[in-house]
């Protein structure tokens, strides 16, 4: 069983408003997120601020969602600690041996390239995971498989020592390195990561947004092996 965790709790400052309700494409932006990930994963865990955001996330994408898609809902334990408690929240709900991180942000989340990231990591005995890194060295935290209790365990440990980074945990469990060239050949022009932190990325999103459709599809792509 594979697990997505998307973190839909962020204060979204540079935004200037709520970024998993920011309509794009007509709908809100996590939908897209969720059903790029519904073909790569078993089950998909939204993670918001709190419990009341968690009701109100789960009411908007109920009028929006397709195909009878019910992602589970949960809440960070620690509110305004960031992407640690997120991350230790998701883990915690889900149920696969690992789960791909991310955030509710990335309109062209590519399924194919998370399938790949589930086949890197699962082949390894005892791989805590596979990160992408870029070609500076900067790593893809949220744009990541995890081996789900080795993370989960992580980040709580990370959270009792008061540490906030992402990095921290990550150095902990053992997680295997993935050049973002590598991933190319599934997504050439790797716009899988590319996410929406100001009102100029959103307006090239909606650039880019007709030519992504074409070539993906609104449907989710169906899940086979690409080993």
């Amino acid at each position: 069983m594979r697990t997505a965790v998307i973190l839909a709790g962020g204060s979204s400052r540079r935004m200037g408003e709520e970024k998993s309700l920011l309509l794009f494409g007509g709908r809100p932006l996590l939908c897209w997120t969720v059903e790029r990930l519904c073909s790569a994963a078993d089950e998909i865990v939204v993670v918001a601020r709190d419990e009341e955001h968690s009701w109100r996330l789960e009411k908007v994408l109920s009028g929006f969602l397709s195909g009878g898609i019910k992602p589970a809902f949960t809440w960070d334990r620690q509110p305004g600690y960031g992407p640690v408690a997120g991350i230790a929240a998701g883990m915690g709900r889900g149920k696969g041996e690992f789960a791909f991180a991310t955030a509710c942000d990335l309109p062209f989340l590519s399924p194919r390239v998370v399938e790949w990231l589930f086949e890197t990591a699962e082949q390894y005995p005892g791989c805590g995971g596979a990160v992408p890194v870029q070609p500076n060295g900067f790593f893809e935290p949220l744009h990541c498989v995890y081996h789900r209790r080795k993370m989960q365990d992580a980040c709580e440990k990370a959270m009792a020592a008061g540490e906030r980074r992402i990095y921290a945990p990550l150095q902990q469990i053992g997680i295997r390195h993935v050049a973002v060239d590598l991933l190319r050949p599934l997504d050439r022009d790797l716009l899988t990561f590319f996410n929406l932190n100001t009102r100029e990325d959103m307006q090239r999103a909606e650039a880019l947004w007709p030519e992504s459709r074409e070539k993906q599809g609104s449907k989710p792509i169906l899940k086979k092996s690409i080993l």
